[in-house]
């Protein structure tokens, strides 16, 4: 990649990120779910699993990890949308070089931002939830590479998502089917649980998989025993994230020329009397 985009996107990027701790709004929004899942973790810390003496405290913790994680392809759609509809992607679009400039910037903002959301929800937690198993250095190795890859494959789908709505309000339709891979995927209850036929579905999705990789990195050995097979599945893992990332990878670039080569002038002025009209 040309270095004036790198440095440019990487200055972007590290901008809206340093706004995104210094504004009221966006300050609330990153403590705002963390401390509400520490709130949940704090009632289910000493709910007993089965008989195998897990608890689903310890069990839901890493499960939650990965949701966050996941939720990186929301936030990306969201940002690409918003931005679409007040003109920061047309200004992007006129400058030499600003379209990568924009994009890289809003990968680092966005992986910034989660990475910081996650601290501040696992830090507390491993005060909080007692079991997890976080002593050797394979435990932070596995962890690492399954968020690079969950990263990966997340935040170029949520630029996808993102390059098929023109308004803030038509991209809210995707949070509902998002929470419901959510509700099937295994992060507060062990899917093995769950009916089969949400498993098929769930293992389609990245959220399980990044549930998995992120307790296979934090539980005890013994807690394998309430997973699919009774296996961590790391090579499965692998496989299903990186068929998400390379498809991203594909679509995103292809998807955000296309996006851009239909901004104009003319389409943000009719995109802002629509919104004036619905407000009136």
């Amino acid at each position: 990649m040309n270095p004036v985009v790198l440095r440019a996107g990487w200055s972007r990027g590290l901008i809206e990120l340093r706004q995104s701790f210094t504004e009221g709004g966006d300050l609330f929004a990153h403590f705002f779910w963390p401390v509400t899942m520490l709130a949940v973790l704090f009632f289910l810390r000493d709910v007993p699993f089965g008989d195998g003496g897990l608890l689903l405290g310890t069990l839901a913790l890493p499960g939650i990890l990965g949701m966050n994680a996941s939720m990186a392809m929301v936030s990306m759609s969201q940002l690409l949308t918003a931005d679409r509809e007040d003109g920061t992607l047309l200004r992007a679009k006129a400058t030499p070089h600003g379209m990568p400039a924009y994009l890289l910037g809003k990968i680092v903002s966005v992986s910034g931002g989660l990475v910081a959301d996650l601290a501040i929800f696992l830090i507390p937690g491993l005060l909080i939830v007692p079991g997890l198993a976080v002593g050797g250095p394979g435990s932070w190795a596995t962890l690492g590479w399954v968020l690079a890859l969950g990263l990966v494959a997340t935040l170029p789908a949520g630029a996808v998502l993102g390059c098929l709505f023109t308004s803030a309000r038509a991209q809210g339709l995707v949070t509902l089917p998002v929470l419901g891979v959510i509700a099937i995927s295994g992060v507060f209850y062990p899917i093995t649980a769950l009916p089969d036929w949400t498993r098929w579905i769930a293992e389609a999705f990245p959220i399980y998989w990044l549930g998995l990789g992120m307790r296979s990195a934090l539980l005890p050995g013994e807690a394998v025993a309430v997973e699919v097979g009774e296996s961590w599945r790391h090579l499965e893992t692998a496989g299903v994230l990186g068929a998400w990332a390379v498809a991203g990878l594909v679509l995103a670039p292809v998807m955000l020329r296309r996006m851009a080569r239909r901004e104009s002038g003319s389409s943000l002025a009719g995109r802002r009397e629509k919104a004036l009209q619905r407000v009136g």
